[in-house]
């Protein structure tokens, strides 16, 4: 399948592209296969056991407040700061310093490594804006076999992207360090867990956790590209984005989606008047305490083309 013209460049260039892709006139979004992903699979399923088994076992009322001070922590700066809003669509500017703490605490969400994190977005990002796309990324097959195929599976394209995170990421030692130990990062936590609350902290801070963020990061994601309302749609995509209201405060502002599909280049996801976005008011917290600057949000970014409003007053946002 021929990628849309218009499309492959906007992937390429300007504010709006897909940093990490080498894009080719043949690279195909549709042709692949679905194949288990062992690694993952393990990890997710031991985690998800070892919650199940254990954490009635061991609740405390304090195990439950460190289970939500990490989830809300690693997900917020680490996640959707992180991992999202910097290092895949750097939408501000920080010391790197700073960089590398909030990816740090994006891989203590337990989902994966940094590049992998990266690669796998970019590569449904582009793939969403073309006029087909595989069904594994377009969620396509219902609920509880999208669930399997994300969390124990993964896709091999016939004709995939290239892969470039780039200078100051693919090659910077502490992000393949944490790309090749991603797994071990939750070892000095759980030690400090342990010495502090016991077996308890461990259990609700380590596997509760890890199974709750990975597994809610899934799922809000498949309602975010399946229904929900919309304020803009992308002209000739194949998946359309979703506003999904209820998970605002679980996913940081993330389930703005539909908004962050038209304006993927902006570090705020709640652009409405009532659409509370988490991730942004942290980012804007660290700008007041003068950590990050050169935050981009639609009315400082080119006006972005291939997008139309379908909700009233929408397009007063873009540019």
């Amino acid at each position: 399948m021929a990628m849309n013209p218009v499309r492959l460049e906007e992937a390429r260039t300007g504010p709006y592209r897909v940093a990490s892709l080498r894009l080719a006139e043949d690279t195909d979004p549709v042709s692949g296969t679905v194949a288990w992903d062992p690694a993952r699979s393990l990890w997710n399923g031991g985690m998800m056991l070892a919650a199940v088994l254990l954490g009635p076992l061991y609740f405390s009322w304090g195990a439950g407040a460190v289970f939500t001070g990490l989830l809300a922590l690693t997900m917020c700066t680490g996640h959707s700061v992180g991992f999202h809003r910097r290092l895949i669509h750097r939408t501000f500017q920080c010391s790197k310093l700073l960089e590398r703490v909030l990816v740090w605490s994006g891989t203590l969400v337990g989902m994966q490594g940094p590049f992998w994190v990266i690669r796998s977005h970019d590569i449904r990002d582009w793939a969403q804006r073309q006029p087909d796309c595989h069904p594994f990324l377009k969620h396509a097959r219902g609920l509880w076999w999208d669930g399997i195929w994300n969390l124990h599976c993964r896709l091999q394209l016939t004709r995939a992207p290239g892969f470039d995170p780039g200078p100051g990421i693919g090659d910077d030692p502490f992000y393949r360090f944490l790309q090749r130990t991603w797994m071990l990062q939750q070892l000095p936590l759980a030690l400090v867990l342990f010495m502090v609350g016991g077996l308890p902290w461990v259990v609700w801070g380590v596997f509760v956790r890890v199974t709750a963020g990975v597994t809610m990061h899934w799922f809000v994601g498949y309602w975010c590209h399946t229904r929900g309302p919309q304020n803009w749609l992308v002209d000739d995509g194949a998946v359309q984005a979703h506003n999904v209201p209820w998970a605002a405060i679980p996913s940081m502002g993330e389930s703005w989606h539909n908004n962050h599909h038209a304006f993927p280049a902006s570090a705020r996801h709640g652009l409405y008047p009532g659409e509370l976005d988490i991730g942004f008011a942290f980012l804007k917290l660290l700008e007041r305490l003068g950590w990050v600057w050169n935050i981009q949000t639609p009315d400082v970014l080119p006006r972005r083309s291939g997008i139309t409003a379908v909700r009233p007053g929408a397009a007063a946002v873009n540019g």
